[in-house]
């Protein structure tokens, strides 16, 4: 009976690694066999982002990594050559905000991974939700996108979030750094539109404001005691003849985020939010990032002064306020920058993720300077998550994540011919290009 089983087992393993070559995975080596090729792009104008345009240069790519920059950067034997002539090279393109990987068709729930019921979720953390098969990750870095921050949703405090590479069999093959930040949603929902508008309309002001007051004192008492908890672990750790507190999850997950080492992701929109959102991270010494950040140029001064980047989209959106002008997404980062505050973008999506160069573009056609907004999607994210010594810009040493484009890739017409993700050449297919094959040669 033993041995049926695991002869069983067996086959079953085996075919399991059939299914997986029908479907394009491979063992590991192969992924490490493949990031060892080596490629020069030549010929090309190449736009670092942290340094002067080469209008006509090499990027040598050599074991997943920049190996060379420069007009005369020498050709390794044996490399792969791209004659990228008329074409320009630029670093792949972050969002700094998604579900990729976490929702496939949002009208389907078996297919939704965002959330978690509960006020508080701390110790939730998506590395482990990826689906690296869905079909957005394609349509997404075919449009230049090569790394993306997912994030989880649901409860004041969501959880953690990931930065992934968009190209990888396992969810571990594309993790650049996680966790990135913990995350929360500004409590009561004042002003942010879609689904709290309806809330507005059938509540009063003065009785959202007290419902927020309450969801603020319970995070308040949530990180004291997080602290607290941190406290009698490290007292406990100088002396193991103290007592053993009993483990709690929520609370581990909270000690980086009290200590500081952890930044904390919060989304508001609308000013008087965005103020409170700063005044609480003052009083509970937490490193804040805003996320939304709508009205976030009305208080652009408070946010250069206390060093707090934003993280600013969707842009393509409607004004908030019936008496906003109708710019004023499209206006926003513009303020923001010439106020010397920090900016990345997001769509906040994994289905429409692929859009991010048009929401960059659409702020950069309404005021923010174009070098501003490429480095919006580039080097100002990866410094804003701490990974700029990685990603976000054309150096030596810097993992190869790349486009070749025929011209901005901020502009709706510019196609991407060539894409790189950790030194490895990435197919420009995808479901839609599938289709479109297959329809085009119809009878």
């Amino acid at each position: 009976m033993k041995r049926d089983r695991i002869i069983c087992g067996l086959v079953l393993i085996l075919l399991a690694a059939g299914v997986g070559a029908q479907r394009g995975f491979a063992p590991s080596s192969v992924t490490a066999q493949t990031r060892g090729e080596t490629y020069v792009i030549r010929n090309a104008r190449i736009v670092p982002v942290t340094s002067p345009v080469i209008e006509n240069g090499t990027v040598v790519i050599s074991d997943g990594k920049i190996g060379a920059v420069g007009p005369s950067a020498a050709t390794p034997a044996g490399a792969k050559i791209i004659d990228a002539a008329g074409l320009s090279v630029y670093p792949g393109m972050i969002d700094a905000g998604t579900e990729l990987g976490l929702t496939e068709i949002s009208s389907v729930a078996g297919s939704v991974d965002t959330g978690e019921i509960g006020n508080n979720n701390a110790n939730i953390h998506v590395d482990v939700a990826i689906h690296p098969d869905t079909s957005h990750i394609a349509v997404t870095r075919v449009n230049g996108i090569t790394t993306a921050l997912t994030e989880p949703r649901g409860g004041t405090i969501a959880g953690q979030s990931a930065l992934i590479n968009l190209a990888g069999w396992v969810p571990r093959d594309m993790l650049l750094k996680s966790p990135v930040a913990m995350h929360m949603t500004w409590p009561g929902g004042l002003g942010q539109g879609g689904e709290f508008a309806f809330t507005r309309q059938q509540r009063s002001i003065p009785d959202l404001r007290r419902e927020q007051e309450r969801e603020l004192d319970s995070v308040r008492k949530i990180l004291r005691d997080a602290r607290a908890y941190a406290d009698a672990k490290d007292a406990r750790a100088k002396d193991p003849s103290l007592p053993r507190q009993n483990a709690d999850l929520k609370l581990e997950a909270l000690i980086p985020v009290v200590r500081g080492q952890l930044p904390v992701i919060i989304f508001a929109n609308v000013e008087r939010d965005i103020r409170g959102a700063i005044a609480f991270a003052d009083e509970t010494k937490i490193k804040m990032i805003l996320s939304g950040g709508l009205e976030a140029c009305r208080v652009a001064d408070q946010l250069k002064a206390k060093n707090i980047p934003v993280i600013v989209g969707p842009v393509l959106r409607n004004p908030d306020r019936e008496d906003d002008p109708y710019d004023a997404a499209f206006s926003n980062a513009a303020t923001l920058v010439k106020a010397g505050v920090k900016i990345a973008f997001q769509t906040l999506d994994s289905a429409q993720a692929r859009d991010l160069p048009y929401h960059v573009g659409m702020a950069a056609a309404f005021g923010l300077p174009k070098e501003e907004a490429l480095k919006a999607v580039t080097i100002y994210p990866a410094e804003i998550f701490g990974v700029a010594d990685r990603i976000g810009s054309i150096e030596p040493g810097k993992i190869a994540n790349l486009i070749v484009t025929n011209g901005d890739p901020l502009e709706v017409l510019t196609q991407v011919k060539h894409l790189f993700i950790n030194g490895r050449e990435v197919p420009l297919t995808t479901r839609h290009t599938e289709l479109y094959e297959k329809y085009k040669a119809r009878p």
